[in-house]
């Protein structure tokens, strides 16, 4: 009797262990994309008052556009971090374009008033169409900027095509979004359930330009030691900055413009 109680104990604890993965796994979306939707209007009445425009335009809108005043030195594509929309990333087109670049801050699909599917499948795709048009409207330099989950989206999108991108600037990335899984969950089967993988050192291992990873010393969610593996296995020429004290959303606290320059003249030195 005891050994038969034990065993429908056993089995319902199987039962709840095995519907609580269930639903992680079903629900991993919500783990790991949190899109802001505000109405398309308000979006772009926002982006308006920071001086962005939308681009390609505001019928085929995939991201927010600032010009700089002379002429273009190159252009940025910039793939933000899974909360919030394009908009909230303004701060990157102020560093930038006082640089003499081109800023585009790229809007995923299921993200500020765009439709489309959350997913990895889904952005990158999304990424390499972005890419590529932003190839055809706009000569010279083209580089790729990606924030935390962006930065895996922008290596995921010049594995696709490495002609496409001059170089490369990843912002408190991973080297395998499984890693950085198995770091907050290790009591999980992680390898098992992920459907998004984001494995950027994979993505990286065929692209030969310019590669600049930016780790955040205190990150705690996305830890450094990550963002360093990922530095470790891209090809030459590479550089790793490490902001010291920073965490993962404070980073751009402890930076200034002449860290922005530094960084700008080691991805573009020709220019």
């Amino acid at each position: 009797m005891v050994a038969k109680q034990h065993l429908l104990l056993a089995l319902r604890l199987t039962l709840y262990i095995l519907l609580a993965l269930g639903g992680i796994a079903l629900f991993q979306d919500h783990l790991l994309y949190f899109p802001d939707n505000p109405a398309r209007p308000t979006v772009l009445a926002e982006a308006r008052r920071d001086g962005l425009a939308p681009w390609p335009g505001a019928d085929d809108y995939r991201g927010l556009l600032r010009e700089p005043t002379g002429p273009a030195r190159g252009t940025v594509v910039l793939f933000h971090g899974n909360a919030g929309h394009a908009g909230h990333r303004s701060w990157y087109a102020d560093s930038l374009v006082r640089l003499g670049l081109r800023v585009i801050l790229a809007e995923y699909p299921g993200y500020g008033s765009r439709p489309g599917k959350l997913g990895e499948a889904s952005l990158v795709a999304d990424a390499v169409r972005t890419v590529a048009l932003a190839r055809q409207h706009f000569a010279g330099p083209l580089l790729l900027a990606g924030e935390s989950l962006g930065a895996g989206v922008a290596a995921a999108a010049v594995a696709q095509g490495t002609a496409a991108a001059t170089g490369l600037l990843l912002i408190t990335p991973w080297d395998r979004l499984e890693n950085v899984a198995r770091h907050h969950y290790p009591w999980l089967p992680v390898g098992l359930m992920l459907r998004d993988r984001y494995n950027s050192v994979a993505s990286l291992a065929k692209f030969s330009g310019r590669v600049l990873v930016v780790v955040a010393e205190s990150d705690g969610i996305v830890p450094a030691r990550f963002g360093t593996a990922l530095h470790a296995a891209a090809g030459p020429p590479k550089r790793l900055s490490v902001i010291p004290g920073a965490d993962h959303n404070d980073w751009p606290n402890r930076i200034d413009a002449a860290w922005w320059s530094g960084a700008v003249a080691f991805l573009l030195p020709d220019q």
